[in-house]
């Protein structure tokens, strides 16, 4: 058997009706793939970008909050120094150390827990707001995502997201990857969180009262030209390093001249520097 077919294999649980994802053990790869390269670093480019989406959702400064998939900290960290008591979760065990890390060199009180989008170790109705940037989309099980953000906020309290869109850079990238790496059969795109129609379909029995907005992605520069750019995605961030470890040599030339050129299509920066455009949907709506 070919290794992408026992790839293929022990991903899916085969049943007498339907082919089904095997979730616990693509979420375990799914760690291990955040875990990848430097991801800290990585999202140090992307922070001040969170740090606006975070003041333009206005959360009052005494809300109890839940960042999921809160990564190193990039949007709890902030939100933390903005007054308000945060709660970041997230599936890689070494960002949220790294985020420990860096709350009590900051002398600011975060908690901090590894855990799963689909099984939050919260209670019924904890936190006034629920956030994530760029966190749950990735999540497989997207159903019981939606009802876990729902069960820990409280009645009348607010969800915000921000999710990529299927027809922004984001998106195109990942798309260009799975080319050579393709992603675990069975799971729904994580872009679909970046559609109006689906994110109501999927939060209509938790949530109303909702803005949905496409916007572009505030403050994504780089002080160098796309060429290095594609080199830090493949160093630091964990699903490119993957899909270049995977294959060949000559798959990984060819790999890294298309990205050059996609992320060139998205660059407006015109000063030998970077400034990707890349679309996300801003998501904001009530627990009922």
């Amino acid at each position: 058997m070919s290794a992408t077919a026992q790839t293929i294999e022990d991903m899916m649980v085969e049943t007498s009706q339907q082919t089904i994802p095997n979730l616990p053990l693509i979420k375990t790869k799914m760690k291990a793939t955040w875990q990848d390269g430097n991801y800290a670093k990585f999202a140090t480019y992307m922070e001040a970008g969170a740090t606006e989406i975070l003041n333009g959702w206005n959360i009052s400064k005494d809300a109890e909050l839940l960042d999921i998939g809160c990564g190193s900290g990039q949007t709890a960290i902030p939100a933390s120094r903005n007054g308000l008591n945060v709660t970041g979760i997230d599936i890689a065990e070494n960002l949220i150390e790294y985020a420990r890390e860096r709350a009590q060199y900051e002398n600011l009180s975060v908690q901090f827990d590894v855990g799963d989008a689909a099984d939050l170790p919260y209670n019924n109705n904890q936190f006034d707001v629920v956030v994530s940037l760029i966190g749950a989309m990735f999540a497989p099980d997207y159903k019981k995502t939606a009802s876990e953000m729902a069960r820990v906020c409280k009645p009348g309290g607010r969800l915000h997201m921000a999710n990529w869109t299927p027809g922004g850079f984001a998106a195109s990238m990942f798309k260009c990857v799975a080319g050579y790496a393709p992603p675990p059969p069975g799971v729904e795109s994580p872009a679909l969180w970046g559609i109006e129609e689906k994110v109501m379909e999927r939060l209509d029995e938790y949530f109303t009262d909702y803005s949905l907005e496409r916007q572009y992605y505030p403050s994504w520069t780089y002080p160098f030209d796309v060429r290095k750019l594609v080199e830090l995605f493949r160093e630091q961030f964990g699903p490119v390093k993957r899909a270049f470890d995977c294959i060949d040599e000559s798959s990984q030339i060819t790999l890294r001249e298309e990205m050059e050129e996609l992320f060139q299509a998205h660059n407006i920066a015109t000063d030998g520097s970077t400034e990707i455009r890349g679309e996300f949907l801003n998501i904001s709506a009530t627990r009922k």
